[in-house]
C-alpha cells in the first residue's frame, strides 16, 4: 500500500490552476502508477476535504537537444481534483488565489 504523501508529489501552481481554485478544483502532479481511487483517498487524507471526482492526464516528456546531444524531459501524470460543494477549500492554497 502506498502512502498518501508518495502519491501526491506537488501542486501545480500556474495561471490556469489559480483560475480553477475559485470552483474548488485543484491540480497536482501525482505518481505515474496511481489510479483515481488512490489519488482521491490521498487528497482526502492529506488535506481533510471531500473529493467529488478526479480527472487524470499522462504527459510524455519533451525531447530536447543541446547541440548534437539529445535528451528527454521526465514524463509525469497530472490530476485535477474537484471538491464537493459542502467541502471547505484546501488551506494550503488559501491566500494564493485572488
Amino acid at each position: 500500500m502506498k502512502l498518501a504523501h508518495d502519491i501526491i508529489i506537488r501542486p501545480v501552481l500556474s495561471e490556469n490552476s489559480y483560475d480553477m481554485m475559485a470552483g474548488k478544483r485543484y491540480v497536482f502532479i501525482v505518481d505515474k502508477n496511481a489510479n483515481k481511487i488512490e489519488i482521491k483517498k490521498a487528497v482526502e487524507e492529506i488535506f481533510g476535504v471531500k473529493v467529488e471526482k478526479v480527472n487524470t492526464a499522462n504527459y510524455e516528456g519533451k525531447i530536447k537537444r543541446q547541440g548534437a546531444h539529445m535528451g528527454r524531459r521526465a514524463s509525469f501524470k497530472k490530476a485535477t481534483v474537484q471538491l464537493t460543494e459542502d467541502s471547505k477549500a484546501i488551506e494550503f492554497f488559501e491566500g494564493m488565489a485572488q
